[in-house]
């Protein structure tokens, strides 16, 4: 649990916001940021994001729903979303644990992601879901 990241209090309710701030969602974080991590997929690879997870109610959209675009590929399990004005990843529901969002931890207001380093990795190159059981 990170309650504060280079000064900044992580609020119970933070607001997490695209760069253009067209999309701004509030989530809820009482335990702060739980379990950052990077991932290899390639998805994650190329957006480069610092991802934390809250459940599903956890999120809620106060502007910008309608600007928010929904991306899928390979099994189009996970949900990714970004800006449509700015292209900023801001969330998605996750593939390994579908009811939860995982969110773009440099989209929270007032949050450095790069104080948080050293941040660990996922190998999502081999993805739990992906293994046969």
């Amino acid at each position: 649990m990170i309650k504060s990241v280079a000064g900044v209090a992580i609020l119970p309710k933070h607001r997490l916001s695209c760069h253009c701030g067209t999309v701004v969602l509030e989530l809820d974080l009482p335990d702060g940021i739980v379990n950052p991590r990077r991932c290899d997929c390639s998805i994650c690879r190329r957006k480069g994001a610092i991802v934390a997870s809250v459940p599903l109610s956890g999120i809620t959209v106060i502007q910008g729903g309608e600007s928010l675009k929904l991306y899928q590929f390979n099994t189009n399990v996970a949900k990714h979303y970004f800006c449509a004005n700015c292209g900023i990843y801001t969330h998605h529901q996750r593939r390994s644990f579908p009811d939860q969002y995982g969110y773009n931890v440099g989209c929270l207001e007032g949050v450095n992601p790069f104080a948080l380093e050293p941040v660990p990795l996922n190998d999502g190159v081999n993805h739990p879901a992906d293994r046969q059981g």
